[in-house]
């Protein structure tokens, strides 16, 4: 969890709205094309849209990394279609492996696609795909196809529609940022990705070989709202094929120019990345959230499942007809957080009290959601703590519809009321898992010989195999880095 701060999107999106559409000339294809922005309203929306990404997901700490990103990053933007554009460079503390950009020149990588490259001319070839998305203004139509047809902005994955208001508007953007891209979209970004690191002076075959190992990855799944690669660049068919061919035919237009890949210079950049999950930010175990940064713990009700991200922690059961969401207030002051909760969210305050939850100062209340309907049978009725520990306030909320209040509330309390401070030293003390580079040693051995000496567990040798990009009976060779997993 960490401190947010909100924005009004769903206001932005709807002043968006109202703007006249235009035609405007596509800087890569030179054709005329309908925009609801000129380019100074999309600089503007992608200044709107940073922070919010930010406070969303939280930024990685890796200055090394970002110098260098956004020091080649500038130098594609100068070659690219959009010269004069000033490019914003991220990444992302996400172990998902994904990249993206939105309107006006900002560009993601989460540290989950920065730990699967192997080679600077990867993380190339992918930087320029999404310079592409957004030289080609795909981003910007991204959000005029939204427009058009008029899709309602939810916020969070709750099930109960009335429950959305709890829920930062953040959430809601996320939405329009990750909406898939089109097939010709695709093409035409992946044809830009490789002319604009070969121009740079990257060897965009690797840029293939990194979309086979996306394919060969099972990246269904969603964390904490961050979709993978391939559900928001769907494969335009041949991929690999087409991105080859573009290669050699770049490289035979520029003959003079030599092409890096920098393998072992980019690997010694990422040695120490977090990989996977961070327990550092929160996690599970025997139905217990704990989160050692913030020394805080309390349970989850059994069969409900919990998603935790930087924005807030939600906690869902099986029928899906209630929830508990939990986070930080702004205000220092569990009274002040209060009242400011009710009168944000416009509810109607049913009861008030100040209580003492395992030696924490906090204030629990009951309210409802305010309605005109007389009988009621719709609105939602709320449980919340707002407990102060440490100089803040954390929140929680559980929600439901009024006729099944009773049913959840003792649910509620259980969770809520076994808020406590963390003192567990093995939970406090709990650290990720990074990449380790080595070094091989031997002057020819396979990798599965590689990860038996260096005590991977045999249950990971497949996934750290993909994670470098390599079969287990691969040879290597002496002075060859290797990606395993340390602490």
């Amino acid at each position: 969890m960490k401190t947010i701060k909100t924005f009004s999107v769903i206001l932005l999106i709807f002043s968006l709205v109202l703007l006249i559409p235009s035609c405007a000339v596509n800087p890569v294809t030179g054709q005329r094309q309908l925009m609801f922005m000129s380019e100074e309203q999309e600089i503007a929306l992608g200044a709107q849209y940073d922070p919010t990404v930010i406070s969303t997901f939280g930024l990685y700490d890796n200055e090394e990394l970002l110098n260098f990103i956004t020091e080649k990053g500038n130098e594609m933007g100068k070659i690219s279609h959009r010269p004069n554009l000033q490019y914003h460079f991220r990444i992302l503390d996400s172990p998902v492996v994904n990249a993206f950009a939105v309107p006006g020149g900002y560009i993601y990588l989460t540290r989950g696609i920065l730990a699967q490259f192997n080679n600077e001319a990867e993380l190339m070839g992918v930087l320029g795909h999404e310079m592409g998305h957004v030289t080609a203004r795909h981003t910007a139509q991204q959000q005029t196809r939204q427009q058009l047809g008029q899709v309602a902005l939810a916020a969070g994955a709750i099930a109960v529609p009335e429950v959305a208001k709890f829920a930062n508007e953040a959430a809601a953007a996320m939405q329009l940022l990750f909406l898939s891209f089109s097939r010709a979209n695709e093409r035409e970004a992946d044809r830009l990705g490789v002319e604009y690191s070969s121009k740079i002076g990257y060897d965009a075959h690797k840029m293939a070989d990194f979309f086979e190992v996306l394919n060969k990855m099972q990246m269904a799944s969603n964390h904490a709202g961050v979709p993978t690669w391939m559900s928001t660049h769907p494969d335009p068919g041949q991929r690999n094929i087409a991105v080859n061919q573009k290669t050699e035919e770049w490289q035979a237009q520029l003959p003079a120019q030599s092409y890096d890949v920098n393998t072992n210079k980019y690997l010694e950049m990422i040695d120490g990345i977090v990989y996977g999950e961070n327990p550092r930010q929160g996690f599970v175990e025997n139905s217990m959230f704990y989160h050692p940064d913030l020394a805080f713990q309390f349970p989850i009700p059994k069969n409900w499942t919990l998603v935790n991200s930087p924005l807030q922690v939600q906690i869902v059961p099986e029928d899906q007809n209630a929830a508990i969401i939990f986070e930080l207030a702004k205000e220092k002051d569990a009274d002040a957080a209060a009242e400011k909760t009710i009168s944000d969210l416009q509810l109607t305050l049913i009861d008030k009290n100040k209580i003492n939850i395992n030696g924490l100062s906090a204030v629990a209340t009951i309210s409802q959601q305010a309605t005109d309907d007389q009988t009621n049978e719709q609105a939602v009725k709320v449980m919340s703590y707002f407990i102060e520990k440490d100089a803040r306030v954390y929140t929680f909320h559980g929600l439901c519809l009024i006729d099944k209040f009773n049913t959840y509330q003792a649910v509620f309390e259980s969770t809520m009321k076994n808020f406590a401070k963390l003192t567990d030293a093995s939970k406090l003390t709990v650290q990720p898992d990074r990449i380790k580079v080595v070094s091989i040693r031997s002057a020819s051995v396979s990798l599965k010989d590689a990860f038996e000496y260096y005590k991977v567990p045999e249950d990971k040798f497949d996934e750290m195999a993909l994670l470098n990009n390599h079969e287990l009976s691969d040879e290597l060779k002496r002075g060859d880095m290797v990606k395993i997993l340390g602490k």
